[in-house]
Parts: structure tokens; C-alpha cells; sequence
């Protein structure tokens, strides 16, 4: 349950990142009476790359965080559609399904609830952070720098701050390009697809307005073959059956898709610097497991209940580093294992026609294999 203890002493807490995992730690931390200051370059609302499709794993926690999407219009999404490279695939009922909702709206939502709640919202961006005298400075690129007892990282995939951290990640090229957009199309609100083509695979769901996301994950490599993303969506990804026909019928609703390069699986750490990771600044899964959003609220839980339980109990910043990566460990580092082996073995088109043709015959087998790279209930 969310704690309803309050802190003894006011800390100051900075989040960097004002995202999921940072909006989400932010209303829960100022919930508890913590003063709260959130850092985030950009303004909101803003589209993102994301799947925009999360477990319901979630929905009791952010339930006692104020939030309920499906008061918003968020799709109940109850059924997931599988597809090889060639469309031939199946579909089959999700074990705790999820809901569909856009990042523009889900994150305002969120961004609303910390602002209720006394969050301090500025607009502007983390050049450097540095930890001293048990205290940490942060340099911003627009006015004067600020400080902060405690710091939470939730930048992102990859950012600046990374390099100037040091981080090991960072110092390895990733071969993954991201990709979205918004379309008007016929599509079913209940379902989440997954759809694999030469290099990648592509996800679809609705969300909150009808419009149904598509976001895919390529390969550099065999994208750079390619002069465009329409020319590289009509030579590869419409090679799947599929995805030619959602195509084929669909009208794009931004003016151009969103792209993001350089999407690293590399192993990160939970805590750099003294600075507190969650979200994908901590860990990366796969996106065809779609639960990148759902573990980014709840590594926003862990380390929220691990901040004020080191509060309560004056515990040291050593135990508080050492617990938090202890049950950040033990909630994600199997999943995202798990994560990396399906990941691995369906971009080979052999595995994935045998996979295919195995998890049509055994439904009980996808379920386990689901459930193995998403957790159960949190609140």
C-alpha cells in the first residue's frame, strides 16, 4: 500500500526527468509531505516514442496515487495479436491485460496530479551533477545552479548527463533506431499487436482517442539500406502481411514520425554517482515485451517507499543505495534477462516461424512466457 507515514525532517529531493518514472516518484514522494523539485527540459504536453501500452499490473498503485486512466478514456486492452515476419500469427487473451493510453495525455495527467500535490515544476535542463560534503550541485544551462540532499535520475534512454556521468552504457553505439507515429485506422480497442519484419518489429494499440499508435524498433543496419522511413516501411515492414494491410488503409495523423536513435540494451546501474536511477536511466527491456512503461512506475514505487523508509528509520545514504539496488534487482533484473532471450532468439526468422507455430498449439506456454517478463499486481 502507499505509505501514509510523513517525514520527520523535510529533505530536498531533486528528480531529473520529468517523464513516467520521474512524474510518478515525484507524486508519490510529495504525497508523503517530501518537498519535491522536478527538472525537466520540456514543456507539457509532448508526444513521445513509447509503445504507449501498459500492464494493469499497475493500476492498483496508481490508483492510490490519484491517477485513473481509464477515467480518461485509456483503451482496455484485453488480447494481444502476434505476427512473424511473413503476418502469419495468432492471438490470444493477455493474463492481467493492460490499458492503452498515449504519452501526451498520460504523462499531463501525472504532470497535473504532482502539480495538485505541491510538486515544483521547473522548466530547464541538467547540464552536470556533482556530490560533495553529502550534498549534491546541480549546473543548469539556463539560470543559477541549484543543490539538493537527494537525487533521483529519470533522464531517459540516453542523455548528456549520461556522458558526463561516465556511465559504461554510453560508451557503446546501440544499432536500434525507434520510430512512431499516430494514425487513424479500423482497429480493434481491446487489442495490442505485435508484428515482426527483416530487422525489427512494430507494435500497434489504441489509445485514448481513437488513434492507434504504431511504434517500431529497427535495426540501423538494415535501415540505413533504405533513403526514407516510407520507402523503408513499404520495401520491409509491409514484407509482413499484416502490417501492408493495416497500411494500406490507415492515415497518418502527425505530420511526421517521431524517430530516436542510439535505443541502448546495454546493462545500467541503478545508482551512479550517488544519484538514485529509475526508469529506463536504471534499465532498458525490450520493447516487444511491452512493459517498459509499466516498470518505469514501478521502479518510481521502489525507490519512493526506499527514500522514506531511509527517512523513518536515519538510516545511512550507504544502506539506502545498497537496499535500493537490492530490490530494484530482484523486481527487474529477470525480467529484463527474460526480455533479451526473446529478443535475441525472434530476430531470427527460423526461430520465429517455429515460435509461431509452437504458442498457436500452446497457449499455455505464451501465457508463462508473458508472464515472465511482467509482474504481478502492485499497489
Amino acid at each position: 500500500m502507499l505509505s501514509s507515514r510523513r517525514v520527520k525532517e523535510r529533505k530536498r529531493i531533486t528528480i531529473i526527468g520529468g517523464g513516467i518514472a520521474g512524474l510518478t516518484a515525484a507524486i508519490h514522494l510529495a504525497a508523503a509531505d517530501c518537498s519535491v523539485q522536478l527538472i525537466e527540459k520540456s514543456s507539457y504536453p509532448k508526444h513521445k516514442v513509447c509503445g504507449e501500452y501498459l500492464s494493469n499490473e499497475v493500476l492498483p498503485y496508481i490508483a492510490h496515487l490519484g491517477i485513473d486512466p481509464l477515467a480518461h478514456q485509456a483503451k482496455n486492452i484485453t488480447h494481444f495479436h502476434f505476427t512473424g515476419f511473413s503476418g502469419d500469427g495468432f492471438e490470444t487473451a493477455l493474463p492481467l491485460g493492460g490499458f492503452g493510453m498515449s504519452r501526451y495525455a498520460f504523462d499531463e495527467l501525472l504532470y497535473n496530479r504532482a502539480l495538485a500535490l505541491g510538486v515544483t515544476v521547473v522548466q530547464n535542463d541538467v547540464s552536470s551533477i556533482s556530490f560533495e560534503g553529502n550534498k549534491f550541485k546541480l549546473e543548469l544551462k539556463a539560470g543559477q545552479p541549484c543543490t539538493a540532499d537527494y537525487v533521483i535520475g529519470a533522464f531517459g534512454k540516453r542523455s548528456g548527463l549520461d556522458v558526463t556521468l561516465s556511465r559504461k552504457f554510453i560508451q557503446y553505439k546501440s544499432p536500434w533506431l525507434g520510430v512512431k507515429a499516430h494514425y487513424k485506422a479500423d482497429f480493434p480497442d481491446h487489442l495490442v499487436g505485435l508484428h515482426h519484419f527483416n530487422g525489427g518489429y512494430c507494435g500497434l494499440s489504441k489509445v485514448e482517442n481513437n488513434h492507434v499508435n504504431v511504434c517500431y524498433l529497427a535495426d540501423y543496419e538494415s535501415f540505413k539500406k533504405h533513403k526514407s522511413l516510407d520507402i523503408y516501411q513499404k520495401e520491409v515492414l509491409e514484407k509482413n502481411s499484416e502490417l501492408k494491410s493495416f497500411f494500406a488503409s490507415a492515415e497518418m495523423v502527425f505530420d511526421k514520425p517521431l524517430t530516436i536513435s542510439q535505443i541502448s540494451f546495454e546493462k545500467k546501474t541503478a545508482v551512479e554517482n550517488h544519484i538514485l536511477m529509475i526508469g529506463d536511466s536504471a534499465g532498458l527491456i525490450h520493447p516487444l515485451c511491452g512493459n517498459g512503461m509499466a516498470m518505469a512506475i514501478h521502479s518510481a514505487k521502489i525507490v519512493s517507499e526506499a527514500l522514506l523508509d531511509h527517512f523513518e528509520k536515519s538510516t545511512s545514504r550507504e544502506q539506502l543505495e545498497q537496499g535500493y539496488i537490492k530490490v530494484w534487482n530482484s523486481n527487474f533484473n529477470g525480467r529484463m534477462r527474460n526480455g533479451a532471450i526473446i529478443q535475441r532468439g525472434l530476430q531470427n526468422q527460423t526461430v520465429t516461424r517455429l515460435a509461431v507455430n509452437l504458442l498457436k498449439r500452446s497457449p499455455r506456454t505464451l501465457k508463462k512466457i508473458i508472464k515472465s517478463t511482467h509482474g504481478t499486481p502492485i499497489c
